[in-house]
């Protein structure tokens, strides 16, 4: 059906005489949330699932490597990118986000965290005891029966050895368990990856039950409003191959389209600050000013040295290497391809004082130079042997926002994540810069560098090394918090202000973990969808 399309009040009218689909839940977003609620909500439940990208049934998607080919992918990736942001000195920020089912965990780098309990007692202060850490462990332990954590030891380059023993020289412990347990010291990379796949929450969640009667999943799907009756949520408007649809819910429409694409839906939907949907001519549903505010993403910045012995650059630079490579992968589901990039990493204090870890280390056996932006290449590794090393401080104190820049749903929203611009977070990223330059010192490690390239040696005082921060560091991809429960949402994820829509996704989080932020995503599917049984 091909429809009719009037713009009236920058809301999109569809003009048909056919039927409207109906079912029970709606879910906006096929990502690292939305399948695991798509899974489990439609046990019991009608269930239609709509994901903008295509499917993931591309080869290179299941490849744990293959994320180099969806880095800067438009099919799979939604490839955003922020607005000139401050503490970066005026440079924009790449912003990565799936479009494909699976959502980001089908093009992450798989890092498995599920933060600390610290973390979660600000999340129940925020939320209530339903958020706590024992709940969520349990969630946690429920996600991990299925999709099978696996790690990088026994994947891992042998200089990640010499990583860990100039890390215990410096008396941090081994620790290739953080999830369970302190996160203090260093060790392997726990990632989503099992014998030698890619656990995205699509295909450890959707593809067993693509054929269940009661869901019904609909890829390509770009949803542009959700439908209101006065504040009562009761479906979405989205287009599907030129053709504009309406579909409604009889119980309930969900949100979990990520951390940008949810709050920029709900103030395409009238739903957010009511200063800025009036400017753009969208009528004021519900006035709620904390939807797209307060984002949170931690900061990545790292230090590039050039290494005495061979590194990942010769294998994966040639082409013939990425033959052998290619091949060992298709053949044994073994080798590089079968891994992360982040190969080892850990949680460590930048000050003795500090009662707990505030940064998060990732060692990686090859280097890839970053600038100029918008053109890294994450298949074509330095030609030299090189290394990184990257510090990210754990709970960041800077807060960005997600707004709508027009209201058509084609345009992208103006994302300002506003890193780097509090002094504490600057403090701690120098400290993390000292930190690297004092690992790197150490024999065990720099038996086997050559130099320092990036910053190089030449940035020697903090005037300078915060110079050097605030011109290289990039986002490290976990934007979060822009429809925070305690704020936007209540303890049960449902939009306040109105009635019968939640928010699922990472964008419900109160505040950013101490790690990555695939886990706690599935971890906020999965207590999320039990919360919908329940109130059903």
């Amino acid at each position: 059906m091909k429809a009719n399309i009037v713009l009236r009040g920058s809301l999109f009218t569809l003009l048909a005489d056919a039927d409207t689909m109906e079912f029970d839940y709606i879910i906006v977003g096929a990502g690292s949330a939305g399948a695991i609620l798509a899974n489990r909500i439609s046990e019991k439940h009608s269930v239609l699932l709509l994901e903008a990208g295509p499917a993931d049934s591309a080869y290179f998607l299941g490849m744990p490597m293959g994320y180099g080919l969806s880095f800067y992918n438009p099919k799979y990736n939604w490839m955003y990118w922020s607005e000139p942001v401050p503490g970066f000195g005026g440079r924009q920020t790449y912003v990565p986000r799936g479009k494909v089912l699976g959502g980001s965990s089908t093009i992450n780098a798989m890092v498995y965290m599920r933060g600390r309990p610290e973390d979660f007692a600000d999340w129940e202060e925020a939320a209530g005891p339903e958020w706590n850490w024992e709940s969520v462990t349990k969630a946690y332990e429920a996600v991990e029966e299925k999709v099978k954590i696996g790690s990088m030891a026994g994947k891992s380059h042998p200089l990640c050895q010499r990583y860990f023993d100039a890390c215990l020289a410096m008396g941090l412990p081994l620790n290739h368990n953080p999830n369970h347990g302190t996160q203090h010291g260093v060790g392997y990379n726990p990632i989503t990856v099992h014998n030698g796949r890619r656990m995205s929450s699509s295909h450890v969640f959707l593809s067993p039950v693509r054929r269940r009667a009661t869901l019904k999943i609909e890829t390509e799907a770009i949803v542009s409003r959700v439908l209101f009756e006065g504040t009562r949520a009761v479906g979405v408007a989205y287009v599907r191959g030129g053709d504009l649809k309406s579909v409604r819910a009889r119980r309930e429409v969900i949100l979990s389209a990520g951390a940008i694409n949810t709050p920029h839906l709900l103030q395409l939907s009238g739903v957010g600050p009511a200063g800025l949907l009036t400017r753009h001519g969208i009528a004021v549903v519900a006035a709620n000013p904390e939807v797209g505010r307060a984002m949170q993403d931690h900061v990545c910045y790292d230090h590039y040295y050039r290494a005495r012995v061979p590194t990942m650059n010769e294998e994966l630079r040639p082409l013939l290497g990425k033959a052998k490579a290619a091949l060992e992968y298709v053949l044994f589901r073994k080798g590089w391809l079968s891994g992360s990039m982040n190969q080892a990493g850990g949680y460590v204090r930048s000050s003795p004082g500090r009662a707990l870890p505030n940064l998060q280390l990732y060692f990686c056996p090859a280097s890839y130079d970053r600038a100029p932006p918008k053109t890294r290449k994450m298949t074509e590794p330095d030609d030299f042997p090189g290394i990184s090393i990257s510090v990210s401080n754990t709970r960041p104190t800077s807060l960005g926002s997600v707004e709508l820049r027009s209201p058509s749903p084609a345009d992208a929203p103006a994302i300002q994540p506003n890193l780097l611009s509090t002094e504490e977070d600057v403090a701690e990223m120098l400290e993390g810069a000292h930190f690297l330059r004092r690992l790197s010192q150490v024999p065990q490690l720099a038996a086997v560098l050559e130099g320092e390239f990036k910053p190089g040696l030449q940035a020697r005082s903090d005037i300078d090394l915060i110079a050097d921060i605030r011109a290289r560091s990039i986002s490290v991809f976990h934007p979060c918090c822009t429809v925070r429960m305690g704020a936007a949402l209540d303890s049960r994820l449902r939009v306040k202000g109105v009635e019968r829509l939640r928010v699922i996704d990472a964008s419900s989080f109160p505040n950013i973990i101490s790690g990555n932020i695939n886990a706690p995503s599935m971890m906020v599917g999965w207590k999320g969808a039990e919360m919908v049984l329940e109130d059903a």
